[in-house]
């Protein structure tokens, strides 16, 4: 997510939509940084947090290129398969909260 987000913000950047490219750019980033960050603890309760932060984040980054794209701030053609990525993304990170973060635990 986070390279496609780049290359998408690098070819088709507008100072209009500074915003949400920078906001697009740091949520999906914040995806991959927090399911590593999460890992890396070797603690499933805090994984399961880190997942939840890391699907939030998969969650705006969707949110971001849908915007883009209603706006006309990226071609469809263009985002089409990053956001089917994105999609895949999150039914990913819910797989692994099931497992990680039983639903009526928050910590």
């Amino acid at each position: 997510m986070s390279r496609a987000a780049y290359r998408i913000c690098r070819d088709h950047w507008k100072p209009a939509a500074a915003a949400v490219f920078n906001q697009y750019q740091r949520a999906a980033l914040s995806i991959r940084l927090n399911i590593a960050e999460g890992f890396v603890l070797a603690d499933f309760g805090r994984f399961g947090n880190h997942l939840a932060i890391a699907y939030g984040s998969a969650v705006e980054t969707e949110e971001c290129l849908e915007l883009a794209i209603e706006e006309g701030i990226i071609p469809p053609e263009i985002a089409k398969e990053t956001l089917e990525h994105c999609q895949r993304c999150e039914r990913l990170l819910l797989g692994l909260l099931k497992k990680y973060r039983p639903l009526g635990r928050s910590r």
